[in-house]
């Protein structure tokens, strides 16, 4: 996993449990969608990312890689936040503890249960296909590098390629400008 701050681990570790507590059997292919989502959605509204994770073009959507690494075999860095499982050969993530708000202002705890709102009856091919929708920055990489029609068809699973976030403030100036001020004091 890459190197993450306490800091960064107590947040991305909560937001799990926040997500894992409001939405009960949450799978972890619906959990890397979430958490993508919850960047996505930050960015837009305020040119600040919610966790500031690094997604990649896979077949399934954007992935943060280090995070799939992690609920794919019992947490490590996570081990204090929550448990996976498996059943009927899906993997399904569960908070070990109590949800922390210390780490979160008010608008991202907003930002939270309304994505929860909005998502929690989704399955995972209704938030595949909202990550993967014309437009959107998983799309527009997997274009721009050739690979959109090998990982929608499934000749390839993963990729290399960052999804481009920056895209999602270009328009406006001022948010992109917050958005390049916070990924240099990162």
């Amino acid at each position: 996993m890459e190197m993450y701050t306490k800091e960064q681990i107590e947040k991305i570790g909560n937001t799990i449990v926040f997500l894992s507590t409001e939405i009960k059997e949450i799978s972890k292919t619906k959990l890397l969608k979430l958490l993508y989502i919850l960047d996505e959605i930050s960015i837009k509204k305020s040119g600040i990312p919610f966790l500031n994770l690094e997604y990649k073009a896979w077949k399934f959507g954007p992935v943060a890689n280090d995070i799939f690494v992690e609920l794919s075999s019992d947490p490590s860095i996570l081990k204090d936040f929550i448990t996976r499982e498996n059943k009927d050969g899906r993997s399904y993530i569960s908070p070990k503890q109590k949800f922390v708000d210390d780490e979160f202002t008010q608008n991202e705890i907003d930002l939270m249960n309304s994505v929860v709102d909005k998502f929690r009856n989704s399955n995972t091919s209704d938030l595949i296909s909202y990550t993967h929708r014309e437009k959107s920055p998983w799309y527009n990489t997997a274009v721009e590098n050739s690979v959109y029609e090998l990982l929608e068809a499934g000749e390839i699973s993963t990729t290399e390629y960052i999804v481009n976030m920056k895209e999602l403030v270009e328009h406006d100036e001022r948010k992109k400008a917050i958005y390049e001020d916070y990924l240099e004091t990162c």
